[in-house]
């Protein structure tokens, strides 16, 4: 939790630093930031062309360490400046502490489906998604609990 503040406050001090750069559209190219959920990560979202957008995900819970890399789709809700549905394919390596299955690396697949919005004027974006999973070791199968709401500094 301590990291998760640490890298809020960081977040916040680059916007404020930035001011002055801010454009007064909806859209971004890059984005940095925190997700959180029932542990803290670090996302990184890239747009590589038109609506396609790629998204790495570095994410810390008590349980271990997980790796996911997503390509996302994104599509505009009309009436709604600013906001946008997501939803791609992905896949994730995970390393699970001693404690919980044995100290075990995982390897799977994953979908996302989200939302994602960006704040008209500042450097800001915030997202919400459900990010289903299926394991491929350890006999976990489908895991449905990962996904987030993210912050984040776009430049």
């Amino acid at each position: 939790m301590k990291r998760l503040c640490i890298m809020i406050v960081f977040a916040f001090a680059g916007y404020a630093a930035s001011a002055q750069n801010t454009t007064n559209s909806y859209s971004y190219k890059t984005a940095l930031g925190v997700k959180v959920l029932d542990g803290a990560g670090i996302t990184l979202k890239s747009f590589i062309n038109g609506n396609n957008a790629l998204e790495g995900v570095g994410f810390f819970w008590r349980q271990g360490f997980r790796l996911t890399g997503l390509y996302e789709i994104h599509g505009n809700i009309n009436g709604a400046p600013g906001l946008k549905w997501y939803v791609g394919p992905g896949a994730h390596v995970g390393v699970y502490n001693k404690d919980y299955y044995g100290g075990a690396t995982t390897f799977g697949i994953d979908g996302v489906l989200g939302l994602d919005y960006k704040i008209k004027g500042a450097p800001i974006n915030f997202s919400l998604d459900w990010q289903p999973s299926f394991e491929f070791s350890n006999n976990r199968g489908f895991v449905g609990s990962w996904g987030g709401f993210a912050v984040r500094y776009t430049f």
